[in-house]
């Protein structure tokens, strides 16, 4: 009996671009699609197969496109069609596929659907949004009123009144984001025909964003109020509810149903559990291909939420990581990722931007791309990039960041100065600032003036000083990438996690048809010696000097700790991972 091939994304790598800060070509200051085409060179040279393009839709901009105005025009800031085509054609040549943003569970309030929702209770599209009365014994606009207490994401209730009305609306994010009424079959069959208009103009997929939140628990009712806060949790009853298999079922099949095997769709998914990722991508229910979850990305925050930083315990992160390998070892998939542009740094976040910014930045890497999953790269986390030092509010643009301060100084009461230090640590602003290429002005992005300030250590950390470095993060990004799409054990192999409960070193294996890794990795800074018996095998890939190939100088093959057979170190050096180290090892 033939095997059945594994799916091409599970050797892939995906890179995804903000396009309003990767790179301008026409100088007005914000990144576009003529400014991405012309990086398209180094994207092929790193190695990367999809380019995830963040939304470059007709919007307001009042969430930086995920306000989308009009889904079947790019919005004037960022090119033409003309520019979009060029694109494809530039990606596609190179052997890349592009997988565009689809944003469906909300649409800006000044998309025609939500104008003519909103102009009348008895307009024809009333019911494509979510409209609800005030809530009992309230008046409209009375403090309490709103249908339900849910808190938005981006801080304030859930409901924004229209006066016109006497109704109030729902956005899980901003007031200009509305809510689409999935309920809806309307709704879904003007989207489905949307997404395969851009089908048929080339595009290879779809990231979908918060995709599990499009079916809503009816009757709409109150969340618990947690501890410390203003509003409820109306979690439970938007994340992964009671339709929302059926509507991917059906999204499958009126979309990509017949179009062959080279799409790709990712479902983003916040609260997604293990359990239910399994049922998400499992091949046999055609839902999606694979889930891009956020449990690992909040095990450093405690009960506030994300400006609630308490730091990451690494025993925590291998557990939820152990738990979504062994849960979708045999049936589904997972993204990979730490860095995307809702996270702030990682190599601030995770590891240490000054004196082993290029070896906390490697180690991440090589701990991320070597699980079983498809790994994901952010613009600039190939180079290091770091967070920002932010002097002041008046430094952000983010209306998360925004809104938040806003509402922790005037609502809470909270000291500037500390709610400054949390935006500065975590805020979304930190992954927007221009990608970094060059020492020179404005570090290559724009000859204008950018939209958001440019991180001052720019002239230390750009692409073009880091590709010449003997120590350059863009060229140890470019040998993972390799190793993945030579290595079928790197692809597909079994995972096992060793040294659970250690507090710094992360271990596992990966095993396929008797091809063994062992990748050992040191999440600290300081030297950390080995138990006994992780030392043996051959070094495949390491973030330290000449440790960085799989043979010594004299051409024979290096043991575990990167010695070659003429310089053998002593056991406790050989058994020492320095500060950030990672090895990877073949112990086959």
């Amino acid at each position: 009996m033939t095997e059945t091939p594994a799916p091409w994304w599970t050797r892939a790598v995906v890179y995804q671009v903000y396009p309003r800060s990767f790179a301008d070509a026409d100088g007005d200051g914000i990144g576009d699609l003529a400014g991405i085409l012309g990086r398209l060179d180094y994207l092929a040279e790193l190695g990367v197969d999809i380019l995830w393009l963040s939304p470059i839709y007709a919007s307001p901009q009042k969430d930086n496109g995920y306000d989308i105005s009009d889904y079947q025009r790019i919005d004037p800031v960022f090119g033409t069609f003309t520019d979009f085509d060029a694109l494809v054609a530039g990606l596609h040549a190179r052997g890349m596929k592009l997988v565009m943003d689809l944003v469906v569970n909300h649409t800006s309030n000044e998309h025609p659907w939500f104008l003519d929702s909103a102009s009348s209770p008895q307009s024809p599209k009333r019911d494509w949004y979510w409209w609800r009365d005030p809530r009992t014994g309230f008046a409209p606009g009375e403090p309490g009123a709103e249908p339900t207490n849910w808190g938005s994401f981006f801080s304030g209730p859930t409901w924004t009144l229209d006066p016109a009305s006497g109704q109030y609306y729902l956005h899980l994010f901003a007031r200009e984001q509305p809510d689409l009424n999935w309920e809806n079959p309307e709704v879904r069959a003007a989207v489905y025909d949307m997404m395969n208009w851009w089908l048929d103009r080339g595009v290879d997929g779809f990231r979908m964003d918060v995709i599990n939140f499009l079916s809503k628990t009816l009757p709409l009712a109150d969340g618990a109020v947690p501890p410390g806060h203003l509003w409820g949790d109306g979690g439970p009853q938007f994340m992964s509810g009671p339709r929302i298999h059926e509507f991917l079922a059906e999204m499958h099949r009126e979309v990509f149903a017949g179009r062959g095997a080279g799409l790709i769709t990712v479902g983003e998914m916040p609260g997604v559990t293990v359990e239910e990722a399994r049922l998400f991508t499992d091949p046999a229910r055609a839902e999606v291909d694979m889930v891009f979850q956020f449990e690992h990305v909040s095990l450093d925050q405690g009960p506030g939420g994300k400006w609630d930083y308490r730091g990451l315990d690494l025993r925590d992160l291998k557990t939820s990581w152990n738990r979504w390998q062994k849960g979708l070892a045999d049936t589904g998939w997972n993204s990979l990722y730490l860095d995307n542009h809702d996270q702030p740094r990682l190599v601030s976040r995770f590891g240490d931007d000054g004196a082993y910014r290029y070896e906390s930045a490697t180690l991440w890497a090589a701990l991320l791309h070597l699980h079983r999953g498809t790994p994901y790269i952010y613009q600039g986390e190939e180079l290091g990039m770091t967070n920002v030092p932010f002097t002041s509010i008046e430094d952000f643009r983010d209306v998360e960041s925004l809104n938040w301060y806003e509402e922790a100084t005037m609502k809470h009461g909270r000291d500037p100065q500390e709610v400054l230090a949390a935006l500065r640590r975590m805020s979304r602003d930190n992954a927007r600032t221009p990608v970094q290429w060059t020492g020179g002005v404005n570090a290559g992005f724009t000859t204008g003036t950018p939209w958001i300030a440019v991180n001052p250590n720019f002239p230390a950390v750009n692409a073009e000083l880091d590709r010449s470095s003997p120590r350059s993060v863009y060229r140890f990004y470019q040998r993972l990438i390799a190793l993945r799409h030579g290595s079928a054990v790197v692809q597909r192999g079994r995972f096992e996690l060793e040294y659970p409960d250690h507090p710094v070193l992360y271990a596992f294996t990966r095993t396929l048809d008797g091809a063994v890794l062992r990748v050992l990795g040191n999440v600290s800074g300081e030297p950390l010696g080995l138990p006994a018996g992780l030392g043996g095998g051959t070094l495949l890939l390491g973030n330290y000097g000449d440790d960085d190939a799989g043979t010594a100088r004299d051409g024979s093959p290096r043991d575990a700790a990167g010695h070659g057979g003429a310089g053998r170190a002593s056991a406790m050096e050989r058994y020492t991972l320095r500060p950030w180290e990672v090895r990877v090892i073949d112990v086959s």
